[in-house]
């Protein structure tokens, strides 16, 4: 089993994957791709790069389709699911050529093989782009029908060694023991075990996701994504958020 260090004083990381949904990158209304969403991440995201942390990204499609929509409506899973992770290359495409038109050297490592669009995801090949300062985009989620983004999101980092999970969320600053946008009264978690999460059936990550962060010692750091200069504060160790880490 990886060990990973569990975060007893926040610090500053070298390898950070930051977890992005599709809505992050959405309009205020309706689907689709506003690029003014995309700028403000991108500034966000061109800070942490001058520091030289190594940053890897994994973003969803919530913003385009969600599979799980589709299915509901009677669409085979498995063409559903594929539909979903075709949108997230979309997204990632979107956002590598913002980050490089604001200097920010990025490359999109795609799970399903697409040669004439971006590079496929062979593990060794990540991690030799973030040794050389480049930001990395995970798409196609795992390549697999029946798995999410999330789970993606922690696959890729348990591959390429990141040191913590930046799950940023578009709505709420952290955890909290209900949905504080529709309950008055919903207490927020500063820290959390990976048990905490599943045995309250919290809306963190997917169970699988968290299981692979709890089984690896993986820790998640679940902040708000609106409020400017907060992934900085993420990396380079300012208490931000939910931390979610072993009970040890």
């Amino acid at each position: 089993m990886t060990t990973q260090p569990t975060l007893p004083d926040r610090r500053t990381f070298r390898r950070v994957l930051l977890k992005l949904s599709g809505e992050a990158l959405a309009p205020a209304h309706g689907s689709g791709i506003d690029l003014d969403a995309v700028a403000e991440i991108t500034r966000e995201i061109k800070e942490i790069a001058t520091l030289g942390i190594e940053l890897a990204l994994v973003i969803g499609a919530g913003n385009i389709l969600r599979g799980s929509d589709y299915e509901a409506r009677g669409m085979d899973r498995t063409t559903a699911d594929q539909m979903g992770m075709l949108a997230t290359v979309i997204n990632a495409l979107a956002l590598q050529n913002c980050l490089e038109q604001a200097g920010v050297p990025t490359r999109v490592l795609s799970a399903i093989t697409m040669q004439a669009v971006c590079e496929s995801y062979i593990r060794r090949r990540a991690m030799r782009h973030l040794e050389k300062g480049r930001v990395v985009v995970f798409a196609a989620g795992t390549g697999n029908p029946y798995f999410t983004t999330d789970t993606a999101a922690s696959l890729r980092a348990l591959e390429i060694g990141a040191e913590v999970i930046l799950k940023a969320t578009h709505q709420v600053d952290g955890v909290y023991d209900r949905d504080p946008l529709r309950e008055a009264g919903a207490i927020r978690f500063d820290r959390l075990t990976y048990l905490d999460v599943l045995q309250r059936n919290l809306k963190v990550m997917d169970s699988t996701a968290i299981t692979m962060c709890m089984d690896n010692c993986l820790p998640i750091i679940v902040f708000n994504l609106r409020k400017p200069g907060n992934i900085k504060k993420a990396v380079t160790g300012e208490t931000i958020g939910t931390l979610v880490e072993s009970g040890a």
